[in-house]
């Protein structure tokens, strides 16, 4: 039960986070940034306004997995792990995922 509501709220915090689609979606369309398994964006070229998106929204998803975390009653590095494995699997084809260190093309 504890474990279906966890779910729920990671997919809604997927949807959340698209609220940032434009710039996110750009920067992952254009190759710069990928989902990494720890629950957070990466540079996959990067320069100052690619690790300025990434900090940003890697600030928030962190606030809001921390939320998760203590709500659930679980560790952050749970709910990281958890929302990279969502995250990499609702990423687009063509997109950059980063697994095992790696970035390959989804």
């Amino acid at each position: 039960m504890k474990a279906n509501k966890l779910i729920i709220a990671v997919a809604a915090l997927g949807m959340a986070f698209s609220a940032l689609a434009l710039t996110l979606d750009g920067a992952k369309e254009q190759g710069l940034v990928g989902e990494t398994e720890s629950g957070y964006l990466a540079a996959v070229s990067s320069n100052a306004q690619v690790q300025a998106l990434i900090s940003d929204i890697n600030a928030k998803r962190k606030a809001k997995y921390q939320q998760l975390a203590k709500k659930n009653g679980i560790s952050l590095s749970q709910v990281e792990a958890l929302a990279g494995k969502k995250a990499i699997e609702k990423t687009s084809a063509g997109h950059f995922v980063q697994v095992n260190g790696r970035w390959v093309k989804k």
